[in-house]
């Protein structure tokens, strides 16, 4: 391995192409600074190539072969689908290629700088990177660690790629499995489990926890619930992994629940049980870089970390591990860096689970108000009620929900489980984003027949008066 002579130096060095990398880069460049940006693999990072982008192309195909198969009851009769999985995953890749040839473009347009290979700092001001034929030095004013999440693993039960497997593998499957234990509840777990249970794949799933979605407004783990019986999802909750035995086709996974030890035999085991951060091995030491205990870097509202002209996120600082929170805590960084005011406030960080119904939140549930002594008026509106829904066939058991201070009229959250939830939620980013009283909300004409209508009436129903559901506490006020 051949080592540089010399060191290049740059203006601000981006370690980590993925969605907060990549746009801290171009945002930097925007702002008239000299950019270098090191990936060691593709860019766009695990969400474009092993994440978000493929995992919803792989949603999408799914939903549409349930809605053929249930067409039937809007009128269209069809003579049944057939699965082709192999030409699936190939239309999934075109579609990263293409986002990700755009993203290399779009950084080759504002003159990123863009080096392939493994970044190591070796101090404050420097680092290096091991490229396919030779070490590269380089020195920066600035640098904006970008470096990203691993999918956690079972303890003792190590992935192999083939039976047990993460979300990446569960993205490249080329035949459809007859059956999946899918362990742990969360976005990937339901994302994925759905995925497949949709496609054929008798599911299985379990999770620690005694209730799905904990974390969430209760009632939209409980609406979940009934969503995962339709599709034939065995949910148990409360389980703990004891261990897993190789057979001839798949393994069987042993654990416990409701105080009883079980077992049961599967073609796969999909792990997404969480993600830790990528911050072993980079030279954080080196360049005195602080950690917490768990693996993060230490940053404030700026994202700057313990070591000035050192900047820190996405994945590798606490917070949800969500692509859109690495992309706007880049343009921070890189905006702070160019001598702007910028900052970063985490509680208005929006969620969304690809799940079916979909799962949308941004903001505090009224469990999380009451707990920093916050008095709350909520208001809730069922997708059942609405026109749109039941127009498109999906009205499920969904909800739209307002959650707003009972002292200023504040919304403080907004919480959705329904159809197009994640297109739904954005009108709640910037309610709460922006402190918006809820008559904002009920003041604002929503097109009718439309999904976001759902909000309107929802933040009406916070006093009672939602026109749409019977309300027979305001009768004769």
């Amino acid at each position: 391995m051949v080592v540089g002579d010399f060191a290049q130096g740059t203006q601000v060095a981006v370690i980590g192409g993925g969605p907060g990398g990549y746009v801290a880069a171009i945002r930097a460049a925007q702002l008239g600074l000299e950019v270098t940006l090191v990936e060691r693999d593709l860019l766009g990072g695990i969400c474009l190539n092993w994440g978000c982008i493929p995992s919803k192309a792989l949603i999408h195909v799914a939903d549409l072969k349930r809605q053929i198969e249930h067409a039937d009851s809007l009128g269209l009769i069809t003579s049944g689908v057939r699965v082709d999985l192999p030409k699936i995953m190939k239309w999934k890749d075109m579609v990263v290629e293409k986002l990700r040839n755009g993203v290399s473009s779009l950084l080759a347009k504002n003159n990123v700088q863009v080096v392939v290979g493994t970044a190591r700092l070796t101090g404050d001001r420097s680092f290096t990177v091991e490229g396919p034929d030779r070490v590269h030095r380089f020195e920066f004013q600035h640098t904006i660690l970008a470096v990203g999440s691993s999918p956690l693993q079972l303890p003792g039960i190590p992935r192999d790629g083939e039976v047990v497997i993460d979300s990446t593998d569960a993205l490249e499957m080329t035949t459809v499995p007859d059956s999946l234990i899918v362990v742990g509840a969360g976005a990937v777990g339901l994302e994925l489990g759905t995925v497949y249970a949709k496609l054929g794949t008798k599911v299985t799933m379990l999770d620690g926890s005694d209730k799905l979605l904990p974390k969430l407004d209760p009632q939209i783990g409980r609406v979940m619930e009934r969503a995962l019986k339709t599709f034939g999802i065995d949910l148990v909750l409360g389980a703990r992994v004891l261990g897993v035995n190789r057979k001839d086709s798949g393994a069987e996974l042993e654990y416990s629940a409701s105080g009883k030890e079980q077992s049961i035999v599967a073609d796969r085991i999909l792990v997404g049980i969480g993600r830790r951060p990528n911050t072993g091995g980079i030279g954080l030491e080196k360049a005195g870089v602080k950690m917490d205990k768990r693996g993060f870097v230490e940053v404030d509202s700026r994202m700057q970390t313990s070591v000035p002209g050192i900047f820190a996120i996405g994945d590798v600082v606490t917070g949800l591990m969500l692509a859109h929170k690495a992309s706007y805590q880049g343009k921070v960084a890189a905006e702070v860096i160019a001598g702007q005011p910028a900052a970063f406030d985490g509680v208005h960080v929006p969620s969304v689970i690809f799940s079916d119904p979909e799962i949308a939140t941004v903001g505090l549930t009224e469990e999380d108000a009451h707990s920093q002594g916050i008095d709350t008026k909520a208001g809730l509106f069922p997708f059942k009620a609405l026109g749109r829904a039941m127009t498109i066939g999906d009205e499920g058991h969904g909800f739209t929900k307002v959650v707003s201070d009972a002292r200023t009229g504040s919304v403080l959250g907004v919480h959705i489980v329904g159809p197009h939830a994640s297109d739904i939620i954005a009108e709640g980013c910037l309610a709460v984003s922006s402190a918006s009283h809820v008559d904002d909300l009920t003041l604002t004409i929503h097109p009718h027949p439309t999904l976001p209508e759902s909000i309107e009436e929802a933040a009406e129903q916070v006093e009672h008066r939602a026109i749409h559901i019977f309300n027979p506490a305001v009768l004769g006020r």
